[in-house]
């Protein structure tokens, strides 16, 4: 049973955090308790409503039965890692465009009263665990929900990549760079990429090329269990980018390897609604 919760509202979507102040009265109706925590640094320019009070998410998310997020599929993202890493579950409510992720769209806020009932189920979502050694030191780790982005630079130039799984080559290709998915990133940049859509609860790892030079070059299915390493190559003068879920991009030299795996940790979704992916599918598709 819920009895606490954050709300991280992203302020660039919730107009005057009118959704958000919605949801507070109905949770607070409801008998459960409330703190509101902002899900990111937002600029200074941007002026915080007076008459609401923001806690410290750091501080908060240690004492909290669950984060409901209000944005798109970006800002669950972005809470994910932090929620996940302390074990707690999230719901999402979309103020977004596809929202994939989210459980609730914006006019659905009165099924949070079901919270405080009990009346909902977890879902757990697969993770990627992703590190990026130079020579023996490691320089970047991480954990990601959707994806992990091997791209070139921003001069139009193609980056060559070797893809190994379990120290066997895979694929090289040359092209924009290379996607290493989750199911639940099926539906994301991998989708756009030409990648396959894939069912949330799949146990595997996807692999898709961007706009790859070389037509024998596809995208690849591997299993949960392989450990993905990725390096460039025949790219003495070049470089490459890697982002997480999105995030700020850590440039690769060449002997950089990147090493993804299926973290130990998983995200926790929470759902009111009993629907098949399929339906997702079907209700997003058709909305856009």
């Amino acid at each position: 049973m819920i009895k606490r919760v954050i709300l991280t509202p992203n302020p660039y979507r919730d107009k005057n955090f009118q959704t958000v102040r919605s949801a507070m009265a109905i949770l607070q109706d409801a008998g459960i308790e409330v703190r509101l925590c902002l899900p990111f640094e937002v600029d200074r320019s941007y002026d915080l409503p007076r008459d609401l009070r923001f806690h410290k998410l750091d501080r908060e998310i240690q004492n909290t039965d669950l984060v409901i997020c209000f944005g798109g599929d970006g800002t669950i993202l972005h809470m994910a890692k932090a929620a996940t890493r302390h074990g707690v579950p999230i719901l999402g409510v979309n103020i977004g465009t596809m929202g994939f992720m989210a459980e609730l769209e914006s006019s659905e806020l009165n099924q949070l009263a079901r919270l405080a009932e009990g009346d909902y189920s977890i879902d757990s979502r697969m993770m990627l665990d992703v590190t990026v050694r130079r020579d023996r030191d490691l320089i970047y780790h991480d954990i990601c929900l959707n994806d992990v982005v091997l791209t070139k630079g921003a001069v139009a130039r193609i980056v060559h990549l070797k893809v190994s799984c379990d120290g066997v080559q895979a694929m090289e290709c040359g092209g924009d760079g290379i996607i290493v998915a989750t199911p639940t990133g099926s539906t994301a940049y991998n989708l756009s990429a030409g990648g396959p859509i894939v069912e949330p609860e799949a146990r595997s790892i996807l692999i898709t090329p961007i706009c790859a030079h070389d037509m024998a070059s596809r995208c690849l299915v591997a299993s949960d269990e392989r450990v993905i390493s990725v390096e460039l190559t025949r790219n003495m003068r070049r470089n490459a980018f890697l982002s997480v879920d999105g995030g700020k991009a850590v440039r690769l030299n060449m002997g950089d390897v990147a090493t993804i795996r299926k973290s130990d940790l998983q995200t926790k979704l929470l759902r009111l609604k009993e629907r098949s992916f399929y339906d997702v599918l079907n209700l997003k598709f058709k909305a856009n």
